[in-house]
């Protein structure tokens, strides 16, 4: 009979509060506290505390430089601080979890002095500041001396951050410098060295606003709450907030951006409104409000540096706001260089077959799957429905992949719901099923001995099937659909570019189009059985010019009265009224559907519609749509992958010649060649393998052995489902969900090159899916702060930024923003291949100045000398803007200098 309260930092502002409830007659209040009560909090009614005398305190790992919080014997002035928590109203009484000998002997008496804790960054800033001589000598001399390693190295890092000058060739001193306007600026900000850089570099892009919210937001503690047992909904949350854009920093600024918002227009003027808006946000309200007294303190003190937020411009279209994204993308990369990350990469093949060739992008994989799992399926259902609807569930021995809906209108991603559910065997949050001993089912189905064996079931909620699974290769469905020659297809929506929905426009098409048509609207239609809910197939009504039908639908979304419904004979969507949908035939639901989605093959966005859009820019689109509509299209199919065509499309130019539509988007630049998935091409190949006049007999069904297992099925759920009365005798607790897809991150600095690198669970990258493992090139993650763990075999990465999947960018960014780069050239001299980044190599010293932080990296695309020249040319203007900062230029001569970096950027 316990009331078990968590009390830290990261539980919500309610959660911390029920702590001060009045206990429950005949119950015990037992609070699990860190040294947040030590001195923040008072709660009268404690009796008792029980201390272990530990204590978590930052410490510098000698190896690898950064911070990580250890466990140590606490101070007896911390254990005595803790001790005072009791006997505030009544007697009270204190445990400590050690022998009195240890305490009087080796508990110390006071804590160790915070300069030995602490970074010494800012400390050498503030020696500089004041003209005080040399930081090491000075440093030295401190009550508590420090080690002369940290010294150094502090003073080199602040090198490479650019707040100390560094000439390498000539300097006769390596650990002294003088201090640059940076270093002025960061000396005078309240946060920490790198967010200072951040906020420069804000304003040298044009978005200082974005990086001050930054700033502020990461200097006190994360305003996003995650409640006790609801981890699931805090990521997702945040996700939504971070949009199709992995960055904790951008899911920040949009955070904070809509609280602005609300608040502006008036939304939250009642404290009880803006308390039930962070509720529903997932964000402290308290918290969010100090990051936004830090971010006005953060914009006075910087106009003291001719720093000022610019104002938006009146009209704003949609690809400047992807701009600004992209560019504040690069900003992050450049404030927290050098935490830089990249992936490894999984096995094509193993991947695939791992999950039975399923599409990763919409599927997660399961294991110890209990005996006729089936029949479990319902709980099984209930426990992915906080990740998002599940269309079907197949099982395969002990294994079951569970698949979620995906919307037809939306592109080709890894679904939210995947990354919630791998998310889910992240936090080891159990799933438990109530299961029936096998030897039950096994005397109940004693007449069908064999059944036990049957291994292969799909559960398909669309449907509202269970099935068994026959094995086949697939040809026989590929080859009724893809004939041999050109398909003409008619487009009815365009997801985006490269990506529609349509149908053919042949004469048999036609009469099975004409034939449905003709059946629904004959019939008298019923109203629905049910309330209709996302993924239910029904009849809806759609009006062309002045007739009005109804034809077979799915709804994508209830929104009030009414529905989107997504029409699956001919692939494009309406809003209806919930009350004009109608009941589908039984006899109906049997035919297949005649819509079709197809995708353009070997094309992927160039980076100019990466930057512009979200994947494809808005002109792409516009482009696209301008080639497609109102002509007549030819298909050539490439290969049929998870239920959509890869094509080439063409149409007839006015000279009647055939035009390639992705030729013309990769001529104007919009699309770049791309290698199709190791999928496509499997597919590809097998549809060249067979002629279509000669198909496989052993592929036609045996129907009565088909019948037999659906008779059987049918029986089994009878007797065992989860809604008989049967009650299940025991749990199984299966393991997952996996994806063979997801994938690892690693170090490119050499300082943790041999350690672990793990991302900390409270970040959007703490789940990483690689969806285009035919991409050659490899893709940045970039931390705001790195620590190590207690033992120094792993770094931990917070605050992470997965930047743009842009060939070439992971080189773009390291030579912008390394404060030296040492360029590889192949053996003939005549190409580059890579580039060294770091601090440089010191002729002093007769070696490198930071070897730990240098950075070796291989070039993807070509880079050639004109390239090389362009990022001198962006890295001198962008010293240009802050040389003006320090000379208090005009606003007029600013805007138009940081224009210019933007541009330079861009192009």
């Amino acid at each position: 009979r316990w009331q078990v309260y968590p009390l830290h930092s990261c539980v919500t502002l309610e959660e911390q509060t029920q702590v001060f409830s009045t206990t429950v007659p005949g119950y015990r209040k037992i609070i699990l506290s860190t040294n947040i009560a030590e001195s923040s909090v008072t709660i009268p009614d404690v009796k008792y505390v029980i201390d272990f005398c530990l204590t978590r305190t930052l410490v510098c790992d000698e190896e690898t430089n950064y911070q990580s919080l250890r466990l140590r014997w606490a101070s007896k002035t911390n254990c005595n601080q803790r001790k005072g928590r009791t006997g505030r109203v009544s007697q009270g009484y204190c445990y400590r979890l050690v022998y009195r000998d240890f305490w009087t002997n080796f508990i110390p008496e006071k804590s160790v002095p915070e300069i030995l804790c602490c970074p010494l960054g800012a400390t050498v800033l503030k020696i500089k500041m004041l003209d005080m001589g040399g930081p090491k000598d000075l440093l030295l001399s401190a009550l508590s001396p420090l080690g002369v390693d940290d010294i150094e190295r502090t003073i080199l890092q602040l090198k490479e951050l650019g707040a100390l000058t560094t000439c390498v060739q000539t300097e006769e001193n390596p650990y002294d410098g003088e201090l640059t306007f940076l270093g002025r600026v960061l000396a005078h900000l309240p946060v920490d060295l790198h967010l200072g850089k951040l906020i420069v570099l804000g304003h040298v892009f044009g978005c200082l606003e974005e990086c001050l919210i930054i700033a502020a937001a990461l200097s006190l503690q994360s305003f996003f709450a995650v409640p006790f047992k609801q981890h699931i909904d805090g990521y997702r949350n945040k996700l939504f907030f971070a949009g199709n854009c992995k960055s904790d920093c951008i899911a920040i600024v949009n955070a904070f951006k809509a609280w602005q918002s609300c608040k502006h227009k008036g939304e939250l003027k009642d404290p009880k409104k803006e308390l039930e808006w962070g509720q529903s946000n997932y964000i402290h309200i308290k918290r969010i409000r100090e990051v936004s007294e830090l971010f006005h303190k953060l914009k006075m003190r910087v106009k003291a540096f001719n720093m000022y937020i610019n104002a938006q411009p009146s009209a704003v279209d949609q690809e400047f706001v992807y701009k600004q994204r992209f560019i504040l993308q690069v900003v992050i990369a450049g404030a927290f260089y050098p935490n830089y990350f990249t992936f490894g990469r999984c096995d094509k093949e193993i991947a695939m077959k791992d999950l039975g060739g399923r599409d990763p992008k919409t599927t997660v994989m399961l294991k110890n799957i209990p005996p006729d799992g089936y029949l479990y399926h319902e709980q099984l259902q209930s426990l992915f429905r906080q990740c998002g609807q599940v269309k079907s569930i197949a099982y395969d021995g002990s294994k079951a992949f569970v698949e979620f809906s995906r919307d037809p209108m939306e592109g080709f991603k890894v679904l939210p719901a995947v990354y919630l559910s791998v998310k889910m065997s992240q936090l080891k949050i159990p799933l438990k099923l109530d299961i029936h001993f096998p030897e039950d089912i096994g005397r109940q189905m004693q007449d069908h001995v064999f059944f036990c064996k049957l291994s292969r079931i799909n559960v398909d909620y669309q449907k509202n099937t269970v099935e068994p699974v026959e094995i086949s290769f697939g040809t026989l469905q590929q080859s009724k659909m893809i004939p041999d020659d050109f398909l003409s297809i008619k487009i009815t929506e365009i997801v985006e570019v490269g990506h529609f929905w349509g149908y053919r426009i042949n004469e048999k098409s036609g009469k099975v189009l004409q034939a449905l048509s003709a059946e629904i609207n004959y019939q008298n239609l019923m109203d629905l059985p049910v309330s209709p809910h996302p993924e239910l197939v029904c009849l809806a009504p759609f009006t062309d010019v002045e007739y009005t039908g109804y034809y077979r639908a799915r709804i994508l979304c209830v929104c009030g009265d009414f529905a989107e419904v997504f029409f699956v004979d001919y692939g494009n969507r309406s809003k209806v009224p919930l009350k004009s949908l109608k009941e589908i035939p039984s006899h109906l639901r049997e035919v297949p559907f005649q819509a079709l989605e197809f995708k353009m093959c070997k094309m992927r966005p160039a980076a100019k519609s990466l930057v512009c859009g979200e994947w494809w820019s808005y002109s792409a689109t516009q482009r696209f749509a301008s080639l497609v509509n109102g002509y007549a299209l030819l298909a050539k199919v490439h290969s049929f992958v998870h239920g959509i065509l890869h094509v080439d499309v063409f149409r007839h130019s006015e000279g009647k010649e055939l035009v390639n539509i992705r030729d013309v988007l990769i001529e104007e630049c919009y699309a770049e060649p791309a290698v199709e998935s190791c999928e496509s091409q499997r597919s590809h190949d097998l549809l060249e393998s067979f002629s279509f006049d000669q198909i496989p007999k052993e592929e036609k069904v045996s129907i009565p052995s088909r019948e037999n297992k659906k008779n059987l099925i049918e029986r089994s759920l009878k007797c065992f489902s989860d809604r008989q009365r049967k009650v299940p005798t025991h749990k199984v607790t299966v393991r997952g969900p996996f994806t063979p897809y997801e994938v690892k991150c690693h170090t490119m600095a050499r300082v943790s090159s041999f350690r672990m690198v793990l991302i900390k669970k409270e970040s959007i990258n703490s789940v990483v899916i690689c969806d285009a493992l035919e991409d050659p090139f490899e893709q940045l993650l970039v931390a705001a702060s790195v620590s190590a763990n207690t033992t120094g075999s792993a770094v931990i990465l917070e605050e992470t930024s997965l930047m743009p999947p842009i060939p070439g960018l992971l080189a773009l960014l390291s030579m912008l923003f390394a404060p030296a780069i040492e360029l590889r050239v192949d053996k003939s001299g005549k190409h580059f291949t890579g580039v060294l980044c770091g601090l440089g190599w010191s002729q002093t010293c007769g070696a490198p100045l930071l070897p730990e932080n240098d950075m070796e990296v291989t070039f993807d695309v070509r880079f050639g000398v004109e390239d090389i020249s362009e990022i001198n040319i962006l890295r001198t203007a962008i010293n240009k803007v802050l040389c003006e900062c320090a000379m208090c230029s005009g606003q007029e001569i600013m805007t138009q200098l940081q224009e210019n970096v933007r541009q330079k950027l861009l192009r």
